[in-house]
């Protein structure tokens, strides 16, 4: 008598992962400074997170020295406010001959709006702010 050996095949079956885009609060505050940067009043901004930055400016040959401008304010503002015990400032605003600067912290994320003298900064602090 003689065994006969089944070839026994595994069978598998390899599936594509699925992506599904997520919305996550970098991606909502992006769409909004997108938003926010097709206002007339609003020249730019710099967007900066513990691993990336985005600038995007209507006179890209001022990028440095707004970069050194944003950067520069947000520590002023930090040792001012362990200074005289303030707190954590929610916003910070600075003002020059015709442009002002709107900078302020979200999550992880560090923001600086640059947009000309009568531009509303509440507003664009409403919209930053909203979900």
């Amino acid at each position: 008598m003689t065994k006969k050996r089944k070839n026994e095949q595994e069978v598998t079956t390899i599936a594509e992962p699925i992506t599904l885009e997520e919305t996550t609060p970098t991606n909502n505050l992006r769409s909004n400074l997108e938003e926010i940067k097709s206002y007339d009043d609003v020249v730019g901004y710099i967007l900066r997170s513990s691993t990336s930055a985005s600038i995007d400016l209507r006179d890209p040959g001022k990028i440095i020295d707004y970069a050194i401008l944003s950067s520069s304010a947000i520590d002023a503002s930090q040792e001012l406010s362990e200074l005289f015990g303030l707190g954590n400032a929610k916003s910070i605003s600075v003002e020059g001959k015709s442009v002002k600067m709107l900078s302020l912290t979200i999550d992880e994320n560090k923001i600086s709006l640059f947009m000309e003298k009568n531009a509303d900064s509440e507003k664009i602090l409403k919209k930053l702010r909203s979900p």
